[in-house]
């Protein structure tokens, strides 16, 4: 699915910034995107899991200012070289898609 492909590259560069819980994540997403990409949980957190899984990210628990334990994300080594080689496939895409389109990939 390419969809979830776009969305784990988005959420290891959010998370070279520094750890964040999901929630701010969707939040985040939603705002960088222009309210493009809007996130539900039910989506987010296979991601998070797969990436997590694939040793992209890890989790670890922190309680937050309301007393309660939050689920915080931080990208791995690993999850590192992948977001650089995800750059470069895609910064090689949108140059290949704009070669072919020409002027005509900005016009109505």
């Amino acid at each position: 699915m390419q969809q979830e492909k776009d969305i784990s590259m988005l959420i290891l560069n959010l998370l070279k910034s520094g750890d964040l819980y999901g929630y701010e994540m969707m939040e985040k997403i939603e705002l960088l995107s222009n309210e493009y990409f809007k996130l539900k949980a039910g989506t987010l957190y296979p991601i998070l899991h797969g990436m997590e899984d694939g040793g992209l990210i890890e989790s670890y628990e922190k309680k937050a200012d309301n007393g309660r334990m939050r689920k915080y994300y931080r990208i791995t080594n690993q999850g590192g070289k992948v977001l650089k080689e995800k750059k470069s496939e895609w910064k090689s895409y949108v140059e290949m898609i704009t070669s072919i389109l020409g002027e005509q990939a900005y016009e109505n």
